[in-house]
């Protein structure tokens, strides 16, 4: 797939926001014992740069907080950016998002994110293949990634239930046709992985990010600003709500 100039561009920032994040922010972290170990997991939609632009794992947190349930994320990573308090705690800064990472990174480090977490109960797979698409990687090769990544999760807890996002569009100037028919393409697929790869106890459940989903939700090409994360938030809240151990 051709890329124009601005998607080049796009995936070259991604692609710095990646060099500047390396393996030294990863260290051993004892193990969660929450009832509720959620895993956000993706790229810089999950990391977050403030002030540059935003997670939507704070937005989330908060939701979470507020309707008093019992979680923890994890991950080998952890926010350095500030974040102010919220009814009195402090932001949980663990998620497993790198910064341009594609779908075969991801796929190449999560045996061993997993092996220092321990598993989660529940995964939030943010974007996935969307960096794929940004650098014009083969299309069928994101969705056997994809697939694989889920295989991985399911082996390490047969019960996990995993979220996976039919991802939010990047600004509608670097929407070109061929990365509007890559993103369509793979919001069709998302289904389809969440069927196929569903088992009797484990869900794979696919969750529409991108009706509604608006340039005014973006801090820049690609990336949320506080109403995309908040946006996004709520997408998954409304869904966690029903999986989430009392």
């Amino acid at each position: 797939m051709k890329l124009t100039l601005k998607i080049l561009v796009a995936a070259a920032s991604l692609l710095l926001l990646n060099a500047c994040k390396d393996d030294d922010d990863t260290s051993s972290k004892t193990p969660s014992t929450s009832i509720n170990k959620i895993l956000p997991l993706g790229a810089s939609r999950v990391e977050g740069a403030r002030p540059d632009f935003e997670s939507f794992r704070f937005e989330l947190w908060k939701d979470l907080i507020d309707g008093d349930w019992d979680f923890d994320y994890i991950g080998t990573r952890t926010d350095e950016a500030s974040y102010p308090s919220y009814k009195g705690r402090n932001f949980d800064l663990d998620h497993e998002g790198g910064g341009g990472g594609t779908s075969g990174q991801i796929l190449n480090g999560i045996a061993g994110w997993l092996d220092q977490t321990g598993a989660p109960d529940i995964v939030l797979f943010s974007s996935p293949g969307g960096n794929d698409a940004l650098e014009g990687l083969p299309y069928e090769d994101a969705i056997q990634n994809i697939n694989d990544i889920i295989d991985i999760l399911q082996a390490d807890n047969p019960n996990v239930t995993i979220f996976i996002e039919q991802m939010a569009p990047g600004r509608s100037d670097i929407m070109t046709s061929q990365l509007t028919d890559y993103f369509e393409q793979l919001q069709q697929e998302v289904l389809n992985i969440a069927s196929d790869q569903s088992t009797t106890t484990s869900q794979v459940i696919a969750i529409d990010m991108f009706t509604g989903f608006n340039d005014n939700m973006l801090a820049d090409e690609v990336h949320y600003n506080e109403a995309g994360a908040e946006f996004i938030a709520t997408r998954y809240y409304n869904v966690l709500q029903n999986v989430l151990e009392d």
